[in-house]
């Protein structure tokens, strides 16, 4: 894709007042740790606010600016168009030979990741501390954050697109069945019966030249998804031109939300604030019609970043409790139709991060937070890759990770004293 750049993009913008507004400095304060919560969590959807993340026109600023403070360090440049035509940048810095790709808002109402991101290239892109040097010599961080800009701008889990949108991008596809996850219902409070759209998290596929098939529709969950969505083809393409590069992309990071009620398995007073996992498929040695992924896929180095993850926010632990309440999300996930899973086949480190709640369930309540979580997380991560300590990391200690305990949201109107993020 032609690589265009984001500063003559936005030349004549009035930057200074949305960068004051979106740079990511989080300066609303903490909510306090020892804050009890309302006497009962919710996940029913609802309309709060969230004008204080970054909408699509202030991303596009702020990454004008962090590419222009860093003297070029970070090089910013938009790697293809949304199906609503809303650019999708993407942010390379560093000469490392590691690769490290890192999404957010794929799906758009889980919005914290692309606030971490900001914060992150601003401080690599102009720090000049042995840790962001070390950083720029042995990585080459790749971030696409609000890669789903459409379902961001519509606050809202899926993109914007129909399925005759679809078949006109691929008339082999005409009068097959849409896609599993196309949505035409109601969904987390969005009605898209008026404007459908999929979730494109269900729209990769480990075999990076898959074009779509009419024999592989509706598909299901378990199966592999078919690049149908312009978003899922912009970062497969990155992909692509990663492993063309470097050989490999070291570690594939996709920054998400979960529901806002789950809560630690020995302690349902303590809200979960993030789980992580690294693993999102079956072993493709004994998977059918995967055996050629086998060689590649890397479970134990998928589960060495995770703990490079954990340590290092159990590690804040002691100065805020909240980096504590870490556990490892589900591990009987079967996705190959996800990022994760694809470039996992592929051979790439997985990390996935799911923060606390969605904006229908929790809005910008404890963005600063949450966001912070994600940026230790991450922080911890690379430093790990870029020390190479990652290497020396136990794998049997992701097992240990708590995992995820029972959401709350269902309980019946009982009160819990909960600690909140």
């Amino acid at each position: 894709m032609p690589r265009r750049s984001l500063v003559a993009a936005v030349t004549g913008a009035t930057v200074l007042a949305l960068v004051t507004a979106t740079t990511p400095a989080m300066a609303q304060p903490a909510a306090s740790p020892g804050a009890p919560a309302a006497a009962q969590c919710s996940d029913e959807p609802r309309d709060l606010p969230v004008h204080e993340f970054t909408d699509h026109s202030e991303l596009g600023i702020e990454l004008a600016r962090i590419e222009r403070v860093s003297g070029g360090a970070v090089d910013v440049t938009e790697v293809g168009r949304s199906n609503r035509g809303r650019e999708v940048w993407a942010a390379r810095v560093g000469t490392g030979p590691k690769a490290v790709l890192i999404t957010s808002e794929i799906h758009g109402n889980e919005k914290t990741g692309t606030d971490a991101i900001l914060r992150l290239l601003d401080y690599l892109g102009t720090s000049d501390s042995p840790k962001a040097k070390r950083w720029r010599s042995e990585l080459t961080v790749v971030a696409i954050p609000k890669m789903n800009p459409d379902g961001a701008e519509l606050d809202r889990r899926g993109n914007d697109m129909t399925w005759d949108e679809v078949t006109a991008r691929f008339p082999q596809l005409r009068g097959s069945e849409p896609a599993w996850n196309y949505y035409t219902t109601p969904r987390q409070g969005d009605d898209y019966s008026q404007r459908p759209g999929f979730d494109v998290n269900r729209d990769y596929n480990p075999d990076l030249s898959y074009e779509p098939k009419p024999e592989d529709f509706p598909g299901t969950s378990a199966d592999t998804g078919w690049y149908i969505t312009p978003e899922s083809r912009i970062v497969r393409d990155v992909y692509k031109g990663l492993v063309a590069e470097f050989g490999e992309v070291d570690t594939y990071v996709d920054l998400h939300h979960q529901g806002a009620c789950y809560v630690m398995p020995d302690d349902p007073s303590r809200f979960v604030t993030m789980s992580i996992s690294g693993r999102f498929v079956d072993d493709p040695a004994t998977t059918p019609g995967f055996e050629q992924y086998a060689d590649t896929y890397d479970l134990e180095y998928s589960k060495q970043l995770n703990v490079a993850v954990y340590n290092a926010l159990q590690g804040r632990a002691n100065n805020n409790p909240l980096f504590g309440n870490i556990t490892l999300y589900p591990q009987d996930t079967n996705l190959p139709g996800t990022g994760l899973g694809s470039f996992a086949l592929n051979g790439s480190g997985a990390v996935l991060f799911e923060v606390r709640g969605q904006t229908q369930t929790l809005g910008q309540k404890y963005r600063t937070q949450l966001t912070q979580t994600v940026y230790v997380g991450l922080d911890g991560m690379l430093s790990s890759i870029a020390s190479g300590q990652v290497e020396n990391l136990d794998p049997a200690v992701y097992d240990t990770i708590p995992p995820r305990g029972p959401s709350v949201a269902d309980a019946e109107r009982r009160s819990l004293q909960v600690l909140e993020p």
